[in-house]
């Protein structure tokens, strides 16, 4: 009597071997774009933005988009390590929430490089330290982050990429018990984006504000007494064990994260452009600049305004449209706000990413 398990373990077991070969064979061809190229396998977001769109729309199941996405965007890095070393800086240390988009954007073939700062990130792909470059640039419950915004008004990066990062947070310590400690150590930013969450549970228990969720968690695996609000990752980085999950009051809190490099991406047909501009200071001045944007049906996703450093009530406006700088609507819009603006400067042109 044939086993019916035998049998399909047998069929698993020859499609691994033909995926084996297959995976082996895409390689290959990866390699031989690099050499028709003569230079070695890079990121290019552009052309890994449309596999893994093309990925998502062909799946008829039963994997979920999200798995086969994880799946081919660490094939795509293992690809891109057999040709060349990358190396991509994000502000540390190890365990943040920017590692995570590290890992989530370029996969694991990738030399991390954690930074104290986001200066410092920004420092790292300026000298050529680091290939690229994540650093957080807005929160959907905290808003803007500012430094990131003012660095790239300053320095001669672009943006190349986007993450969409779920912001999951985790009280966690050594024990894994929910009592026994007396402080909670955590970033303020999530302090604040735990705070119901927090005063419902552990109200009297101290809350000491740290540079970063991975600091808090290195912090309390030394000490038995005390306990962090970080991610998963944290957890993972210095052994510790969760105590509660997704212990975030907004549910829906994303961080956004840009990819930086010393190039831009070509278009996709679904890309943003960021921007930063001024004007003079009068009445209807920002009013003007921004109708070429509907004259030439370019929608605006985002604006924020930031104190100029060149004087007094001067201020700078981030934009983000949606389309590429190379789009005929695009180009013609940016053509005619040049014209209205005391100053405009492209941040980059980038595929949208999906949350």
């Amino acid at each position: 009597m044939s086993d019916p398990l035998k049998a399909i373990r047998d069929q698993i077991d020859g499609v691994d071997a033909r995926l084996v070969a297959l995976l082996n064979e895409r390689a290959k061809l990866c390699q031989q774009v690099g050499h028709i190229k003569q230079v070695a396998a890079v990121y290019r977001p552009e052309r890994e933005a449309q596999v893994l769109r093309r990925v998502r729309e062909i799946n008829q199941g039963p994997l979920p988009a999200e798995a086969l996405t994880r799946l081919y965007v660490e094939l795509m890095s293992a690809c891109r390590g057999l040709e060349a070393e990358m190396s991509v800086a994000y502000l540390g240390p190890p365990g943040t929430f920017s590692e995570e988009a590290v890992i989530k954007h370029f996969g694991g073939a990738i030399t991390g490089l954690p930074c104290n700062s986001i200066d410092d990130t920004f420092q790292s792909v300026e000298s050529g330290a680091a290939t690229y470059g994540v650093v957080p640039i807005e929160n959907s419950t905290e808003g803007a982050v500012g430094r990131t915004n003012d660095l790239l008004f300053l320095k001669p990066v672009s943006i190349c990429g986007e993450v969409m990062l779920p912001v999951h947070q985790c009280l966690m310590n050594r024990s894994g018990k929910a009592d026994g400690f007396s402080k909670i150590y955590s970033h303020s930013q999530s302090l604040a984006q735990c705070r119901g969450w927090l005063n419902a549970h552990y109200q009297r228990v101290e809350r000491v504000a740290v540079v970063s969720n991975a600091e808090a968690a290195r912090l309390a695996s030394l000490d038995d007494n005390a306990a962090a609000v970080a991610g998963r990752l944290a957890a993972q980085r210095y052994d510790l064990q969760i105590v509660a999950p997704n212990i975030e009051d907004e549910q829906r809190n994303i961080t956004r994260f840009v990819v930086i490099g010393a190039n831009g991406a070509g278009p996709t047909g679904r890309d943003r452009t960021s921007l930063v501009m001024a004007t003079r200071n009068r009445p209807g001045a920002v009013h003007e600049l921004l109708m070429p944007l509907a004259k030439h049906h370019v929608s605006m996703s985002r604006l924020e305004s930031r104190p100029a450093r060149s004087g007094l009530w001067e201020y700078l406006f981030f934009v983000d449209i949606e389309g590429h700088e190379r789009d005929a609507n695009v180009a013609e819009a940016l053509a005619e706000m040049r014209d209205k603006a005391t100053f405009v400067k492209v941040l980059g042109s980038y595929p949208t990413a999906p949350e």
